[in-house]
């Protein structure tokens, strides 16, 4: 049988329905609590993910259509690693991590467009620009 595993948590400010990406996307359930985050997998219980607040270097957000939705979002650890989540209700969820994480460090991800719109940019200034250096 399997044993549960123990929480980090003492005290849980918002259990929600969650998805990770972490590979394969997984059902679940995430506890944001006075410790750290936590997920665990619905059909798996040995399949979980605990974050303690001291680890969370950022959280980089998806935001859609002026704000209005959010897919998913990104926990950035201090050992690089990164954690994409999906929850039930995400603007919940952020305001609930901004109490333990400096709302400083909650990021927008870069666009589509200002990806893209950097990328022709760097094309651009790479050949179709003067090389003064060249003349000298």
């Amino acid at each position: 049988m399997q044993q549960p595993v123990k929480s980090i948590n003492t005290k849980v400010d918002l259990t929600v329905d969650a998805t990770s990406y972490m590979g394969i996307a997984d059902y679940g359930k995430m506890m944001i609590g006075d410790r750290g985050l936590e997920w665990y997998a619905d059909k798996n219980v040995q399949k979980y993910i605990q974050i303690p607040w001291g680890e969370v270097t950022f959280v980089e957000v998806t935001v859609m259509f002026k704000g209005k939705y959010i897919p998913r979002f990104t926990v950035h650890t201090k050992t690089s690693s990164n954690f994409p989540f999906a929850t039930r209700d995400p603007k919940r969820t952020l305001r609930a991590i901004r109490v333990y994480v400096d709302p400083k460090n909650l990021v927008q991800s870069r666009t589509f467009l200002k990806i893209l719109g950097g990328y022709l940019r760097n094309i651009k200034s790479r050949y179709f620009t003067k090389d003064k250096q060249a003349k000298d």
